[in-house]
């Protein structure tokens, strides 16, 4: 096996968890795609023999690309988008993978999605890797270009308005979680119904009926 070819594997072995990482920064799931796609590139250009942590590379590089991203993103806006739905996970071909689907239902959920668009890029960055990733705030550091003890003042910070702005009720949690088991309902087998009748009239929410095929 040639070095492309071994990169190539190591890469793959990594692909889940940076778009998990791509995908809690950015809220978009074809942006986490371009964003993992650009770290391959990245990789691929680059001298390794000196990494010994593979796997964490990648995460700072996916992660420094994710940053790019959402500075850009800000930097088109006139105003911050403060009440977007993120993008929902699912494909005109297929419906929700087993991969999308865990995605969608693991701890953060879409309503943790909503709060962390309000986030400033650093802020978000910070609180991601940290909070859900367990990546040091010394490794977090280079990437944001603050110190490790402003790292970690920007993910206290995400932290306060995280926890002031997510459902943290039980019964809010329940009803989230309705609404998550509905809208794989509606993936799967097209039960729109279901999933309107769970969700609040004052809730955004984008629906698309072309992106979620019956039967899938």
């Amino acid at each position: 096996m040639d070095e492309h070819d071994w990169l190539a594997k190591q890469f793959e072995a990594e692909r889940t968890h940076l778009r998990a990482v791509a995908y809690r920064m950015l809220g978009s799931l074809t942006e986490a795609e371009d964003a993992v796609q650009e770290s391959w590139l990245h990789l691929s250009r680059s001298d390794t023999s000196g990494v010994e942590n593979l796997g964490g590379w990648l995460t700072t590089v996916v992660a420094r690309i994710c940053l790019d991203m959402l500075r850009s993103r800000n930097s088109r806006r006139e105003e911050p988008l403060e009440a977007s739905v993120p993008e929902p996970i699912t494909s005109r071909e297929g419906g929700i993978n087993p991969e999308q689907e865990a995605l969608l239902t693991d701890s953060v959920g879409l309503a943790l999605l909503v709060v962390l668009d309000t986030l400033n890029p650093a802020e978000r960055l910070a609180f991601v890797l940290h909070d859900i990733f367990a990546m040091p705030f010394d490794e977090i550091a280079p990437i944001v270009e603050r110190s490790p003890t402003a790292a970690r003042q920007l993910a206290s910070r995400a932290r306060r308005r995280v926890r002031g702005g997510a459902m943290t009720k039980d019964a809010d949690l329940t009803y989230q979680r309705e609404v998550v088991d509905a809208f794989l309902a509606a993936s799967h087998g097209g039960n729109f119904d279901a999933l309107l009748a769970v969700l609040d009239p004052d809730v955004v929410f984008r629906y698309d009926p072309t992106a979620v095929p019956a039967g899938a």
